[in-house]
């Protein structure tokens, strides 16, 4: 019998939901879709210095930067142990601790964490305005109910699954910790976001085959390292000769993210792996209608590899090489541009959206 190698840890989180709360307290169209109420109930009170604040963040880190800001804050803060308001300010006033300790994380980019230094004050005058309101009493008594109702339920759910077994065999790289926690927040919508460690954010309506589907998702980020492969960084630049790939990518909504080719690269690896894994346990969806209708039909890439990995069998035991030096290969051979249409095509042929 196989021994399960996934522990599962399930927890509310107000730090990361007050985070996520920012997408939409922007007056972001794109998330007022899912939280025009809640928009709507704190929009009144926002003082004009925080109207002014909110406005700046969303103009650096989402208009200019082209990040997520949801992500960006969630995956930067979760460097530090803070959980209320107070420390939040503490941690963004003086915010040496959270570089260095993010400065040590794979994730660690000049260019990112001067982005993200560049909201500081913005952040603090966001985070006051809040407190202010006290968003963190309004939180528990009226968001946190909900959302240990929904943990205690997935807490019964998740322990039969082993996603790092699965993980583990598609990298062909063991994870720094066979723990998984997952955070379920009400704000993080439509967003499932990775942080640092083996950690990741769901929401409480997204079903369990969905958190789970996630779980092995947000595992395999980063399923490379371009800084150890100045061969796979080279590959991956070639891509932008592909014009296939490079219509759909400069022409998607850039509120879904992947606003670079390196990171929607990133993504498409990991959606690819994710697929063969979920299919592997048993949670998948369809994989031509799940790549039609998600982010309106962005994830071209991810396609192409699949069906080649599929193909090969890939990943149902330990690889004789790691998923990157695999992925290289393949760039120089099977997927280099000129090669995605074909292949794409190919997946979609006889196919009735």
């Amino acid at each position: 019998m196989t021994v399960n190698q996934t522990t599962w840890q399930v927890e509310p989180s107000f730090k990361y939901d007050v985070l996520c709360f920012l997408n939409s307290l922007t007056g972001d169209p794109f998330y007022l879709t899912y939280y025009r109420a809640e928009y709507e109930k704190f929009e009144p009170k926002l003082t004009p210095q925080a109207r002014q604040a909110l406005q700046s963040l969303k103009t650096k880190l989402k208009d200019e930067a082209k990040t997520i800001i949801s992500a960006q804050l969630c995956l930067y803060f979760s460097a530090i142990e803070a959980e209320t308001l107070d420390q939040l300010i503490a941690h963004t006033r003086d915010n040496s601790t959270l570089k260095e300790n993010f400065s040590q994380t794979i994730y660690w980019d000049e260019q990112g964490w001067q982005e993200f230094a560049s909201v500081q004050n913005e952040l603090i005058e966001i985070f006051s305005f809040l407190k202010q309101i006290d968003f963190e009493g309004y939180w528990r008594q009226e968001i946190l109910p909900g959302l240990n109702e929904r943990i205690a339920a997935l807490k019964g759910e998740l322990g039969q699954f082993d996603v790092v077994s699965e993980v583990v065999k598609k990298l062909g790289a063991d994870l720094s910790s066979h723990e998984i926690t997952v955070y379920v927040l009400f704000y993080t919508k439509p967003h499932g976001i990775k942080i640092t460690g083996t950690r990741f954010i769901t929401a409480p309506d997204w079903g369990t085959n969905i958190v789970l589907r996630t779980a092995g998702h947000e595992m395999m980020h980063p399923p490379f390292n371009l800084a150890n492969s100045p061969d796979l960084q080279q590959a991956i630049e070639g891509l932008k000769q592909d014009p296939f790939l490079t219509k759909v990518f400069r022409e998607h909504d850039p509120s879904f993210g992947y606003n670079t080719l390196e990171g929607l690269i990133d993504e498409d690896c990991v959606q690819a792996l994710d697929q063969l894994i979920a299919e592997e346990i048993g949670i998948a969806a369809e994989p031509r209608q799940r790549w039609k209708r998600s982010d309106e039909g962005l994830h071209v890439f991810a396609v192409c590899l699949y069906s080649i990995l599929k193909e090969e069998g890939y990943g149902t035991t330990p690889p004789p090489q790691p998923f990157q030096a695999h992925l290289l290969d393949l760039l120089q051979t099977r997927l280099q541009p000129g090669q995605l249409k074909p292949l794409y095509d190919k997946f979609y042929v006889n196919y009735e959206v």
